[in-house]
């Protein structure tokens, strides 16, 4: 009789299933890393019919886009995704809700090529989990959420809640702003809020989007419309609204009617009159820093390490810029015949990354501040801060 082994072996274990936590293990795994990737919850329906007609988004810049085309992803998600070729920044923070300053910056002035794109979240999801599926050194497993972690000198013993234990060389906490992985390794983060609230949603509009993401600057927060794919049936963006909470809440209760032609007044009709092309949803606005994105055979990415306002496709961006890092680290050191979960390596990532995300989320705070700004003369001082920008661009 052969005796069962007391723990299943793998190089990397991730623990989350969001979008990070999938790109984490496509990559890894595509290094030839053996990858376990475990999520608390079921995955969520990727067919967007199957979730209500979500057709939220998110923008990919360039280096992002490098980092899942070598995770072997980006090739699903590119054919459903929209060109970004102009970032506009608009100031209608004067007392009439009109344009004051605008600013485009246009990717052909620096580059051969758009800014980013703007995908589905049903067509990332799904183009990361087929990319999985494909490779035999990758497992996603979920409901299987982590309920302890020991770390030792060798790896780390992981057990998970299907009564699971695996033992890694290094584990990847990638499992949100609350992280569980972050809280068992003793890591600390710094979390404020803004009274703030984001709209999330798509319209239709009858004015095409040519390739431009515009953000309209107000008070209480900036109004985004990102370009969609067009599906047919007229032009598509997708919309972060982020305003006060209590007029957020507000918002929400009103019909789709009702709510289109708030949504037109604050996009100031630059794209015609919007209409819903899907549900509405809303979350709270915050900031969030660890102080560390390291701890004994642990790596923390995307929101364990942290979270910051949806201001100029920040977020995830900034999440796997994490995750190519610490893939390069990792590679380089078994290439030298390192131990990919040494507590010198996890240093190395830390001091790679922890400077330039503490430069993110100081910035885009003072981004998110001075787009909440009330009072006319800081809304004034926006707009020369605005024309500024525009003038030596």
């Amino acid at each position: 009789m052969t005796r069962k082994a007391p723990f299943e072996e793998v190089d990397i274990l991730v623990a989350g299933g969001g979008v990070a936590g999938l790109a984490a293990t496509a990559l890894f795994a595509t290094e030839r890393f053996r990858t376990i990737c475990v999520d608390a919850s079921p995955p969520p329906p990727t067919d967007a019919r199957q979730q209500g007609a979500d057709l939220r988004t998110t923008a990919f810049l360039q280096p992002s886009i490098e980092t899942l085309k070598r995770a072997g992803a980006w090739a699903g998600v590119a054919e459903q995704a929209a060109d970004l070729r102009i970032m506009r920044l608009i100031d209608a923070g004067g007392p009439e809700p009109v344009a004051r300053e605008t600013a485009d910056f246009d990717s052909s002035e620096v580059q051969n090529a758009p800014f980013g794109a703007n995908a589905p979240n049903t067509a990332i999801r799904q183009a990361l989990m087929n990319r999985i599926a494909e490779l035999t050194s990758a497992e996603l497993r979920a409901p299987a959420g982590v309920t302890r972690l020991t770390a030792r000198d060798d790896g780390v013993i992981v057990a998970l809640a299907d009564g699971a234990m695996v033992r890694a060389k290094l584990v990847i906490g990638a499992d949100g702003r609350d992280s569980a992985i972050r809280r068992m390794s003793g890591v600390e983060a710094k979390r404020w809020g803004y009274g703030q609230k984001g709209l999330v949603f798509a319209v239709r509009h009858p004015r095409p989007h040519q390739g431009v993401s515009t953000e309209i600057h107000r008070t209480g927060g900036p109004f985004t419309l990102v370009p969609m794919p067009d599906d047919g049936d007229g032009p598509r963006s997708s919309v972060v609204w982020m305003t006060p909470g209590p007029r957020a809440l507000r918002l929400m209760e009103l019909d789709e009617t009702a709510f289109a032609e708030e949504a037109t007044a604050a996009s100031l009709g630059v794209l015609g009159p919007l209409t819903l092309a899907s549900r509405r949803a809303v979350w709270p606005i915050i900031s969030q820093i660890a102080e560390r994105l390291d701890a004994p055979r642990v790596a923390l990415i995307a929101e364990a390490a942290h979270v910051v306002p949806p201001i100029g496709a920040q977020g995830l961006n900034m999440s796997l810029k994490d995750i190519d890092t610490l893939a390069t680290l990792c590679v380089e050191a078994r290439a030298k015949g390192d131990d990919i979960g040494a507590p010198a390596l996890l240093a190395r990532y830390h001091r790679a990354r922890w400077p330039d995300t503490a430069a993110h989320v100081a910035g885009i705070d003072a981004l998110n501040r001075a787009a909440m700004a009330e009072n006319q003369s800081l809304r004034d001082l926006r707009r020369a801060g605005l024309k500024t920008i525009h003038d030596v661009k």
